[in-house]
């Protein structure tokens, strides 16, 4: 079970660090996406990390304001968000993966989907 943290509310220009951390031992096998959806908005795929943590992928949207980090003996995974804008405005959720390739590409195929987070950036 998946479970995202850390949202708020922050100004233009703010930051933010979410967190996605998973029950189980496992976790640490599991390349992690973080998704969002903004409402009336389709979701979509913000950034992954690969089950190593040497691979990692973001949304042109997002590239070169967000990072993306593991902790594996915390069973965690980060989004670090500077720079934040208007538009970054959604319900954050992060999911696992069966492989690095679909996470990699920011396919729906999860092995698991956990409970969202709210981010709002507004002056």
């Amino acid at each position: 079970q998946l479970q995202a943290s850390g949202g708020g509310f922050v100004q233009p220009g703010g930051s933010l660090r979410l967190s996605c951390t998973a029950s189980g031992s496992s976790f640490h096998y599991y390349p992690t996406a973080w998704f969002r959806q903004a409402p009336g908005k389709e979701r979509e795929g913000v950034s992954c990390i690969s089950e190593g943590g040497g691979a990692r992928v973001f949304a042109d949207s997002v590239k070169g304001r967000f990072t993306i980090s593991r902790d594996n003996a915390k069973n965690t995974v980060y989004l670090q968000m500077n720079s934040l804008k208007p538009e970054d405005t959604a319900v954050y959720y992060c999911a696992a993966y069966y492989s690095d390739h679909s996470c990699l590409t920011l396919t729906s195929d999860f092995r698991s989907w956990g409970q969202g987070t709210q981010v709002t950036v507004s002056s």
